[in-house]
């Protein structure tokens, strides 16, 4: 159950509507690295966490839940950059070729539809899928999945910064941004939490694995080549549990036997 406080988790003020900016605000929304992406996410991730686990299924609820909040505050960053946008504003936006077409693929339907407010779609118009969320079942995996959602956020978040010098979104990203450090941080915490876990799942008998090529680095260049000498060629793997090789040359398995099948899939065609 969710219980919605009518305030902003963080103040949301635009000193100079722009809808350019609007436009790019909507990739922190429902875009790939957006906030949608997140709360999903965690939510989703906590949905599968054993009864047991209470402690991890309330961690990832409280963040989900923070992730919401995230996308209030983004969605009235766009309603301001676009309600109070003056005409000036407006075309001198249309002056950079790209994000002239940018707003003529997405501004239309973006007042027609939404009334100049948010839409749960990216920067270039596409609507929000769930596609992005990764949710597996598995505590490390999603840990690892969670630390990579953050970082190409705060990555995004950083850009969409130097888009703007409006000291009310600067203010505003600066929050964002901080607290994608933090969210960094916690998955960090929560698999050294978790204790060993590597490789993931650390469940499956190594000992069924091909023990000749579990720790093999591959070179698939077409002119072999001599070992490179890399921490992932040689010396003890991250997970302790073996030792890095290197190999220029791959097992060969002969040419698929196909010939039969696909013949008989051409008949029943024709």
């Amino acid at each position: 159950m969710f219980y919605h406080d009518d305030e902003l988790q963080f103040e949301v003020e635009v000193e100079e509507p722009n809808p350019k900016f609007a436009k790019l605000l909507q990739q922190a929304i429902g875009g790939a690295e957006g906030e949608m992406r997140v709360a999903l996410q965690y939510m989703f991730q906590a949905f599968a966490v054993p009864a047991e686990k209470q402690d991890i299924r309330q961690f990832l609820m409280e963040t989900a839940t923070e992730e919401l909040g995230h996308i209030e505050m983004l969605a009235t960053a766009v309603s301001k950059n676009l309600e109070g946008a003056s005409d000036e504003a407006r075309e001198a936006a249309r002056e950079d070729a790209v994000i002239d077409e940018m707003l003529r693929s997405g501004q239309p339907r973006q007042a027609l539809s939404a009334g100049l407010h948010a839409m749960p779609v990216d920067s270039n118009g596409n609507a929000f899928t769930g596609n992005y969320v990764v949710a597996s079942g598995n505590l490390a995996a999603d840990m690892y999945a969670n630390i990579m959602a953050e970082s190409t956020g705060r990555l995004l978040a950083t850009r969409l910064y130097e888009f703007t010098d409006d000291p009310g979104m600067e203010d505003m990203l600066e929050y964002l941004i901080a607290r994608d450090t933090m969210h960094q941080n916690q998955w960090h915490a929560a698999l050294e939490a978790i204790g060993e876990h590597r490789p993931v799942p650390n469940s499956f008998d190594q000992e069924k694995e091909n023990q000749e090529y579990n720790y093999t680095f591959m070179s698939t260049t077409r002119e072999e080549r001599e070992e490179p000498d890399q921490p992932w060629t040689q010396g003890d793997a991250p997970d302790g549990k073996g030792e890095f090789s290197y190999t220029p040359q791959q097992p060969g398995g002969g040419r698929p036997d196909l010939d039969e099948m696909i013949d008989e899939m051409h008949n029943e065609v024709n």
